[in-house]
């Protein structure tokens, strides 16, 4: 005996779309003050800086070990973002150029390594600035990440804490993306886009191993910075991500 198959749940379902549908059919939904200002700054960059891309994969296994490590330490969690601020600002004091901008007919290279990370908050992403990174532990450095992202979701970030950034750092890791380019912010050179931490198998020595890897890709202003000093930049950053525990102040 065949039963037949109701057509109802599936009509149900189809209903319920097409109210969505068009519920939001010919919406307009305001702009904020913070995505106008977003998105003026980022046609500002795409119309003004012919920008290179490059990317490379890092093994992190002995960092995500440090973080939990260090988190249980603390009595905190210290995020990604931290890890990557304190590897990135150190390995940009090796390389002063990604600190540079265009200046008439000058490259001025920046005075100090200020590392700018975003954050997504309610109105938009907010980009909030760690100053001297390269001059800080990173107990220090995670300590100020905390307080500036929770004050970014707040709304209560100053003016102070968002300006002077020389370097860029967005990670989309936390949200599920592997790898992307990010966009130069119009008042740097160089932004670091980093993605979700995978577990996959590696060969090593002979055999292979289940490693802990991330894609690290950069956007340079190549008007500023040629494409092999870059190379050498990003390869001294995933050094700087695969070192002992102890370069990392535990």
């Amino acid at each position: 005996m065949v039963k037949s198959i109701s057509k109802r749940p599936l009509e149900a379902r189809t209903a319920a779309v097409q109210a969505a549908k068009e519920k939001h059919a010919g919406r307009s939904v305001p702009l904020s003050r913070i995505q106008k200002l977003i998105g003026q700054r980022m046609v500002q960059s795409k119309m003004t800086k012919p920008c290179f891309y490059i990317g490379l994969d890092a093994d992190v296994t002995e960092l995500m070990s440090l973080r939990r490590k260090l988190s249980r330490k603390l009595c905190f969690k210290i995020t990604t973002n931290s890890l990557y601020i304190f590897a990135l600002a150190r390995a940009a004091r090796e390389y002063p150029l990604m600190l540079s901008r265009l200046n008439g007919d000058d490259i001025k290279i920046a005075g100090n390594i200020n590392v700018a990370f975003a954050v997504n908050a309610p109105e938009g992403i907010i980009v909030p600035v760690i100053k001297d990174a390269d001059s800080k532990e990173l107990v220090e450095i995670a300590s100020l990440e905390k307080s500036l992202t929770n004050k970014a979701r707040c709304n209560k970030l100053t003016l102070e804490q968002m300006q002077d950034q020389t370097i860029a750092l967005s990670n989309l890791g936390p949200y599920g993306i592997d790898s992307f380019f990010g966009i130069v912010p119009p008042t740097t050179t160089t932004i670091l886009a980093t993605g979700n931490v995978l577990s996959r198998p590696v060969p090593s020595n002979g055999s292979i191993q289940v490693r802990k890897m991330i894609c690290l890709t950069l956007a340079t202003d190549s008007r500023v910075v040629g494409s092999v000093y870059a190379a050498r930049f990003l390869n001294l950053l995933k050094e700087n991500l695969q070192k002992p525990i102890h370069d990392y102040g535990l």
